[in-house]
């Protein structure tokens, strides 16, 4: 009995002492996988930051007010953006302005466009045995 209340007291210290350094280690992975545009447009809310910022240039305080969140949350959005290379943030004076680099969405368009091909593809041999269907109902 002894014997194991020492070693649930030694491995509750351990856990105490290693389980922030494990949790640490662990974030730092998940943090290290690749982000790119598919990982940005993921989340509605950032996909409604890229359109804000897509007609012109603002700082931080100004998108914030677009969003129903709050002001960290929205830095954190942008973060993801400009890690994916979707948003770029320059220095003006004191204020940090945001502007969308949307051209780097060319991933995900490419991407479509290969699906939009095969779909359409679909859709017109869709369309051809629709016509064909309905032109042996009207020979009857």
């Amino acid at each position: 009995m002894r014997n194991n209340i020492v070693t649930h007291i030694f491995v509750t210290t351990l856990l105490h002492i290693y389980l922030p350094a494990i949790s640490s280690l662990v974030n730092c992975i998940i943090m290290e996988t690749r982000r790119d545009a598919f990982h940005a447009i993921a989340d509605p809310t950032r996909r409604d930051i890229l359109a804000v910022l897509a007609s012109k240039r603002m700082n931080l305080n100004s998108i914030a007010e677009h969003f129903p969140v709050s002001r960290p949350a929205i830095s954190r959005h942008i973060k993801v953006l400009t890690e994916c290379g979707l948003v770029v943030i320059s220095q003006q004076g004191r204020e940090r302005y945001c502007e969308a680099r949307l051209q780097n969405l060319k991933e995900v368009s490419d991407w479509i466009d290969h699906y939009k091909k095969f779909w359409n593809t679909q859709f017109a041999s869709l369309d051809k045995y629709l016509q064909k269907v309905q032109s042996k109902k009207r020979k009857k």
